[in-house]
């Protein structure tokens, strides 16, 4: 299943009023502004197509990242997006928060997945780039959150040293890390 714009779909079959009269036949779903599926299409995460589509770099991070690894409890109340810093977040409908990362960095420990019950890849960083980004930004997280995180990770056999490696490649994470793992380990 691939998401269609409407200039896709007229490249591939036509023109695009053709596209838009099938749409309103109910052949198309729109899942955003200028982004359908097709009608009886598998059950998808509407927000990571969403932002698969509109920034082919956007990658999950923070708190959506935790909930993806279930690393967490909390049920983020929109999809954390990272973007590179000097990038424009696009404008979306669905609930997505987009987070500007260094791009020196930003490649740093991210992986690209398929999205489920589509064809569309999105990427996320990995669990421990993501605990670190979580001390980084506490600020934003909240203090109990990469402290949680950072519990149960340790809890499923993860080595201290690959965290910390993690947090010297990343400003101002060292500290706030190893402050944690000396308290929990």
């Amino acid at each position: 299943m691939q998401l269609v714009t409407p200039n896709s779909a007229t490249r591939a079959k036509g023109s695009r009023s053709g596209f838009y009269r099938s749409a309103n036949r109910g052949a198309w779903e729109r899942i955003a502004r200028g982004l359908y599926l097709p009608e009886g299409a598998p059950a998808a995460d509407w927000d990571q197509l969403e932002a698969s589509a509109r920034r082919p770099e956007a990658t999950i991070c923070l708190i959506s990242s935790l909930a993806y690894y279930d690393l967490t409890d909390v049920i983020p109340d929109a999809l954390d997006v990272a973007i590179p810093r000097g990038t424009r977040a696009p404008a979306s409908e669905g609930a997505i928060r987009w987070h500007r990362f260094d791009a020196g960095t930003f490649l740093l420990e991210r992986e690209d997945v398929v999205i489920p019950g589509s064809t569309q890849r999105i990427g996320i960083y990995t669990p421990e780039r993501t605990i670190v980004d979580c001390f980084r930004l506490r600020a934003d997280t909240g203090y109990e959150i990469p402290r949680d995180a950072l519990k149960e990770w340790l809890r499923r056999g993860g080595k201290p040293a690959t965290l910390m490696k993690v947090a010297q490649a990343l400003p101002r994470s060292t500290k706030p890390v190893r402050d944690a793992l000396e308290i929990l380990a």
